[in-house]
């Protein structure tokens, strides 16, 4: 999870600079993030199957998909759809946190909802000081988002080992 996880915020970090600055490796390093949330759907889905496994990476795109309409919408100044665009978001993280928690009773949905949540702000952060020119406060952010991803992963890990103790 750890790997995983890493692979998530490293990959959306390098999309946020690419897509602020328009640089032409915007898309590979998206595809590449896409990528990313299939292998996450498929770390879990020796425990709990692969539709579960498909659904979470389809939802994990749908994250990805939805932030980088939420740079776009802000690098453009579009307020209207930035707020669109975030709500989306909050409501897939929600999505995510019933998705998870109804798949094993060691994750609480409240506290995955409230990971999310910090994740997002987090990256909305570190998007916000891209766009503002804000190198040195968009590094600070991230040394935060990843110290965070690693909470996560470490807390869906614990989850999975409590559940299934034989096969972790």
């Amino acid at each position: 999870m750890r790997k995983l996880w890493s692979d998530h915020v490293l990959w959306t970090r390098e999309y946020i600079i690419e897509a602020v600055a328009g640089d032409a490796g915007a898309q590979a390093t998206l595809t590449r993030l896409m990528k990313n949330q299939e292998d996450i759907g498929n770390a879990i889905a020796p425990f709990y199957g692969t539709a579960a496994g498909s659904k979470l990476a389809d939802l994990l795109k749908q994250h990805i998909s939805i932030a980088g309409e939420l740079v776009a919408a802000a690098k453009a100044g579009d307020n209207a759809k930035v707020t669109n665009a975030d709500m989306r978001w909050h409501q897939n993280a929600s999505d995510i946190a019933s998705f998870l928690s109804g798949a094993n009773p060691n994750w609480s949905r409240d506290a995955l909802l409230s990971m999310l949540n910090t994740h997002l702000s987090l990256t909305t952060q570190e998007a916000t000081t891209r766009i503002q020119n804000r190198f040195g406060d968009s590094i600070g952010l991230f040394d935060r988002i990843f110290n965070q991803a690693m909470e996560m992963a470490d807390a869906l890990s614990s989850g999975i080992s409590r559940q299934f103790p034989d096969k972790a």
